[in-house]
């Protein structure tokens, strides 16, 4: 009987050996690279309150634009009118919903600076 519980657990603990062995050793995961572009759009809305309440913050709009940046190929003036728009339709606070908007206001007379140019930067 004792035999058996101990080949038993022999074999419960070779099997995890073996396991944990070829996942991490012969056919560990590869994670390809995400972007921010690739997230789901209630993650880009949220990605979007975030730089807003951010802007309230520090009033920077270059850091801002910045950051909405990141989430697509879009200029970030229609970035925050759209995900606002998203926003709005999820039901999002009253209060989140003004911090959006009023990013996405600031952001219609934003022109960026010099130092955040496309040429600036090579």
């Amino acid at each position: 009987m004792k035999l058996r519980i101990a080949a038993f657990i022999l074999t419960i603990l070779l099997g995890l050996a073996g396991g944990l062995y070829y996942g991490w050793v012969i056919s560990p995961v590869q994670s390809p690279e995400a972007s921010l572009t690739d997230l789901r759009l209630d993650y880009k809305t949220d990605l979007t309150l975030m730089a807003a309440e951010a802007f309230q913050a520090e009033h920077d709009l270059d850091a801002a634009a910045a950051r909405l940046s990141r989430l697509g190929d879009e200029s970030p003036v229609f970035l925050a009118r759209q995900m606002y728009l998203v926003a709005r339709q999820a039901g999002y606070p009253a209060e989140d919903l003004k911090l959006m908007d009023d990013l996405a206001i600031a952001l219609q007379t934003w022109v960026p600076s010099a130092a955040n140019t496309p040429e600036a930067a090579q």
